[in-house]
């Protein structure tokens, strides 16, 4: 760990540019795409796992990973139950759930963000008042 970053798991496998794949993708640890999928692209959750889906990518449906980072496009929901990062380029048509958000200037979502643990609301504290809300 550097810095206070764990180290992220090897890109395994990778969608190469011009590659069309149809059909769902399970995968352990990490996984690259450059080309397009036509399914869900799920991780094994039992172990940590990274998804890159780069800017010329497009995924047409479901993507669920540890931490995912996104400068493609995306047309289904997206669940990320460490680190989602939203790249300048990102384009999501679909509802977003995240333990934690990165979103660049630039990024576009075309749904509903929301937290994983909802039910945890943190307080907001204003500064000029110093009053605690619920968000």
């Amino acid at each position: 760990m550097i810095f206070g970053k764990k180290a992220q798991p090897p890109i395994r496998t990778l969608i190469g540019d011009g590659t069309v794949l149809q059909g769902e993708i399970r995968f352990t640890e990490g996984l690259r795409v450059d080309g397009e999928v036509r399914g869900d692209v799920i991780a094994d959750d039992s172990v940590p796992s990274v998804v890159v889906i780069s800017e010329n990518a497009k995924v047409h449906g479901r993507v669920k990973a540890a931490h995912i980072i996104i400068n493609g496009e995306v047309h289904g929901p997206v669940e990320s139950y460490t680190l989602l990062e939203l790249q300048p380029r990102a384009r999501v048509v679909g509802d977003i759930r995240y333990e934690a958000l990165e979103m660049h200037q630039g990024a576009q979502v075309d749904g509903e963000l929301r937290p994983l643990k909802a039910a945890e609301r943190p307080s907001l504290v204003l500064a000029a008042s110093n009053e605690a809300l619920t968000a």
